[in-house]
């Protein structure tokens, strides 16, 4: 690893910064995409694991749970031990960790090992998104912070993509276990690209901190130590707001995640790879989304995200009405999965984290991504128990044949974005920490 020397020029300052910018942002975008397939893999293998008799559906809502549990204490404590490490081994580990564990699921059929299997998936894909958000606060200045969060953000939607395209065709060739096998292979290969392609901080080349680079006049007394910095966030009220009305929208984010696919098929009659085009098209759309919000909340707003919020959320209620209520066409659901992405994608890049990192001291992002994904991913895992009662209720077996009754758990998804969206807008004069 090359480090800088006291004679390093200007130029040759400017160069190693451009080049380690362009490769932490791959590194965080590629790796974060990557490691979503290795959570969602049970999205895709639901309907033959319930036709197969493997898991009932009250089964699968007690394992997806478990991911979400765990993932949301997972995410509170290492977010908080985040600050304290160095990002490219947490990254990197959390992606091999959960890539091993997909393996194990792949062979799993008994309920409690799936469980616990799934539960420790979810703590330890929880030490990714801190050490990523900790990774661009080090590399990147306060006023281009909101750009990169959305470019980061959009790695969500490559690895839903792959998930609900390229592993859902696989799935339907080669049968579920290949849902979590294929992921945790693909794992393997890029925890280890990860580790050897990022960077710590600049510091770890002899290279000056980001807010001396960019000139932002950062006085190194100014900032706190660590720990002082962490506990300040736990007195931040729009903090706390900033972490309800994420919880309520991570509420729809992963209904549709969980259970979009087995809807599509049951009520809308499509085949598994046409219910999974539709979820890419939303995750397609949802890079665009984030991108997008990134630019206009930098740009319009002047890193200002409470307009873009409002915005944003107005889109992702639309679309729901329009995915569930509109008329029944291909074309328009396609489009409203697309509005529905964008807007969605656009809300998760905020309300999911660079809010709270923006309102939060310098010091303490991971903290800030761990006190507001405690929130979120609860609020998933409630999710995902209470949508199992809800569509369980509305199941019936008649002559073997099994139908299914969605509404209330529609209403229940469509209600708490609803929520979510009023939250976020209450905190339209909250200013950002320089």
């Amino acid at each position: 690893m090359a480090v800088t020397d006291p004679g390093t020029s200007v130029a040759e300052v400017d160069a190693l910064y451009r080049k380690h910018r362009v490769r932490v942002m791959l590194a965080i975008t590629l790796g974060y995409g990557f490691i979503y397939t290795c959570r969602l893999g049970l999205s895709i293998v639901k309907k033959p694991l319930i036709d197969g008799g493997i898991f009932t559906i009250e089964e699968l809502g007690m394992i997806g749970g478990a991911l979400f549990y765990g993932y949301a204490f997972g995410k509170f404590f290492n977010g908080f031990l985040s600050d304290h490490f160095k990002p490219r081994m947490f990254f990197s580990a959390s992606i091999f960790v959960s890539a091993i564990i997909n393996l194990f699921m792949g062979w799993s059929t008994l309920i409690w090992v799936s469980v616990i299997l799934w539960a420790l998936n979810g703590w330890f894909q929880g030490m990714a998104a801190p050490s990523a958000v900790i990774s661009i606060t080090n590399w990147f200045g306060l006023k281009e912070r909101g750009r990169r969060y959305g470019l980061w953000n959009a790695s969500h939607s490559i690895g839903e993509g792959i998930t609900f395209y390229v592993i859902a065709a696989v799935v339907s060739a080669a049968g579920w276990r290949y849902g979590f096998i294929l992921p945790g292979l693909l794992c393997i290969a890029v925890a280890a690209w990860v580790y050897s392609f990022l960077q710590n901080a600049p510091a770890t080349l002899g290279l000056p901190e980001i807010h001396a680079w960019r000139g932002e006049g950062k006085a190194e007394n100014a900032e706190p130590p660590t720990w002082k910095a962490q506990k300040v966030v736990f007195g931040i009220g729009a903090m706390w707001v900033v972490a309800l009305s994420s919880g309520l929208m991570y509420i729809t984010r992963y209904a549709i995640n969980s259970w979009g696919i087995l809807y599509l098929q049951e009520i809308r009659g499509y085949t598994l790879l046409e219910a999974g085009t539709f979820l890419a098209v939303n995750t397609g759309a949802g890079i665009v989304g984030s991108i997008a919000f990134g630019y206009i909340s930098d740009k319009f707003f002047d890193a200002r995200r409470p307009p873009a919020n409002l915005l944003f959320a107005a889109v992702e209620v639309g679309a729901l009405f329009l995915i569930f209520y509109g008329p029944q066409n291909n074309l328009v659901l396609a489009l409203a999965f697309a509005l529905y992405g964008a807007g969605l994608s656009g809300l998760m890049a905020s309300l999911g984290g660079l809010f709270g990192v923006d309102i939060s001291p310098r010091g303490a992002a991971g903290a800030a991504m761990g006190f507001v994904g405690v929130f979120s991913y609860l609020g998933a895992a409630t999710q995902e128990s209470i949508s199992a009662v809800l569509i369980s209720a509305g199941t019936n077996v008649v002559d073997g044949v099994r139908t299914y009754d969605f509404d209330l758990a529609i209403m229940f998804w469509i209600g708490s974005s609803i929520i979510s969206m009023l939250l976020a807008a209450s905190l339209w004069n909250t200013k950002i920490r320089d």
